[in-house]
Formats: C-alpha cells, sequence, structure tokens
C-alpha cells in the first residue's frame, strides 16, 4: 500500500461494487426461480411416471380379463356347437333308421 486512493476512487469502486451485487443478486434470483420451475417439472413427471406406471398395471390386468374371458366364450361356443353336432346326429340316425324301416316293410320283412 504505497499509495492511499482518493475518496472520488474509493465512491467509484463501492458503485461499482454495488452495480456487480446488484446484478449478481439479480442473478441468483432468475437462477432461483428456474430452479423452482425445475423442482416443479420434476413433480409433475414424476407423478406423471407413477400414474402410467399405475396404468400399465391396469391395462395388463385387463389383458388377462380378457384372455380369461375369451376362454371362458369359446367353452360356451364350443359347447353350443357340440349340442348342436349331437342333436343333428341324432336326427340323421333317426331319419335312416325310419328310411330303413320303411324300406323293410315295403320288402316284408
Amino acid at each position: 500500500m504505497d499509495t492511499p486512493i482518493l475518496r472520488a476512487e474509493h465512491e467509484e469502486f463501492r458503485r461499482a461494487m454495488e452495480v456487480e451485487n446488484k446484478r449478481l443478486e439479480d442473478e441468483n434470483n432468475r437462477q432461483n426461480h428456474r430452479i423452482e420451475v425445475l423442482e416443479k417439472s420434476t413433480e409433475q413427471i414424476q407423478i406423471l411416471t407413477s400414474s402410467v406406471e399405475k396404468l400399465a398395471v391396469s391395462v395388463e390386468n385387463m389383458v388377462k380379463e380378457m384372455e380369461q374371458q375369451n376362454e371362458r366364450l369359446k367353452t360356451l361356443e364350443d359347447r353350443d356347437g357340440e349340442m348342436w353336432r349331437k342333436v343333428t346326429g341324432y336326427l340323421i340316425t333317426a331319419v335312416l333308421g325310419v328310411v330303413v324301416g320303411f324300406i323293410f316293410t315295403q320288402i316284408g320283412m
């Protein structure tokens, strides 16, 4: 410290420091606001992720339920088809029995 600074130099330095401090404070406020926005966005993404996960589980359960219903429906459809085949078989047997009986009566047996 060889030469002391003048009062004017000191005031100029003080004003420069106040301006710089104000700039830094404004920058901090902007950064804090950006961080707050990012935190809210992150929370929303986490909520969305949780909702998507719940939706995926729900869809998976629905697929399983649909598979079970398809199996039950196929069983019911097959049962009706099987019943129809039995009835058709019995009718054909009866018709053939009547025809054969008629033929035998015509022949005289």
